[in-house]
């Protein structure tokens, strides 16, 4: 997915001294339907992170990142109005500003605590994992990583090996070791995903967690009891048949990062694929399904 949460949406964390632009979406008419719509188109583009005002859909990306003649042929297909402005963000210490604001700690299950390394003051939990938030994806704060979290709890993964794709933090693999994983493989597009799969490695003492940067392509001979994907519906749907290939039989795919109105698709592919489909999970109208192979 490789975005936080803010305000109930995604949200990359905006990088320490980059210059940002917000562009400014206004919706006509303006419905929880139609904002969802609109950042799944939006979602196309280069854009780091989303946020919801009472009046608007604000998104945010590095000056020069999103060419204004893009946005303007995304919205063409957008089947309602939308006016847009754009403006460039004053220069803001993006990282004390979420750690001062938006992330606390959190408790999954009753069962695993996240925080945060400047967290002074947390309950304790079972299993605990220290996350810096200011990298990439995945405090657990949003629907999406809680709901693989709570999957992740329910399982065995004494002695199994398993893929995270799109690792974001790295918080998946971490937990999958944390439960007993023989061996983790975290893979992610993006470098400050890698970076900060790594860097949380090292806070969790974790030590069979291996990060790479890439994306399907660097599944080849590899094989797998767990795979984890928390990434988008398309990519879902493009990479499904290359994770089912390096799954092993009785295996499991846990996938997430798309709305209750996308699963009958990816139910109807993983069925394609002959995938048995185990539990669904859903909170918010997001989804994170577990299916057999």
């Amino acid at each position: 997915m490789g975005h936080l949460v803010f305000a109930g949406w995604l949200f990359l964390f905006l990088k320490e001294k980059m210059k940002y632009t917000k562009a400014t979406f206004r919706l006509l008419p303006d419905n929880e339907t139609n904002r969802e719509i609109l950042i799944a188109y939006l979602s196309q583009l280069d854009f780091e992170s989303f946020d919801e005002t009472e009046d608007t859909v604000d998104a945010f990306f590095p000056v020069d990142k999103v060419a204004t003649r893009d946005i303007s042929a995304c919205l063409a297909d957008v089947p309602f109005q939308v006016d847009f402005s754009k403006e460039e963000m004053p220069d803001i210490n993006w990282n004390e500003e979420w750690e001062k604001n938006y992330f606390q700690p959190l408790l999954i299950n009753n069962q695993v605590l996240i925080r945060a390394p400047f967290h002074q003051e947390y309950p304790k939990a079972q299993y605990e994992i220290v996350i810096e938030p200011n990298m990439a994806f995945g405090t657990g704060n949003h629907e999406t990583t809680s709901l693989m979290m709570e999957h992740l709890s329910e399982l065995n993964l004494e002695g199994q090996t398993v893929l995270d794709m799109g690792c974001g933090t790295g918080i998946l693999g971490i937990y999958a070791s944390m439960l007993g994983a023989k061996s983790v493989t975290a893979i992610d597009i993006d470098n400050w995903s890698y970076e900060a799969t790594v860097e949380n490695s090292r806070l969790n003492r974790i030590s069979n967690l291996t990060a790479s940067i890439g994306d399907v392509k660097l599944l080849q001979l590899q094989r797998f009891d767990v795979i984890l994907a928390n990434i988008q519906k398309n990519i879902i749907l493009q990479d499904i048949e290359r994770y089912t290939s390096v799954l092993d039989e009785g295996g499991l795919l846990i996938v997430s990062g798309f709305y209750e109105n996308d699963l009958e698709d990816i139910l109807g592919r993983a069925s394609e694929l002959l995938l048995t489909k185990i539990e669904i999970k859903e909170r918010n109208k997001w989804i994170a399904c577990a299916f057999q192979k």
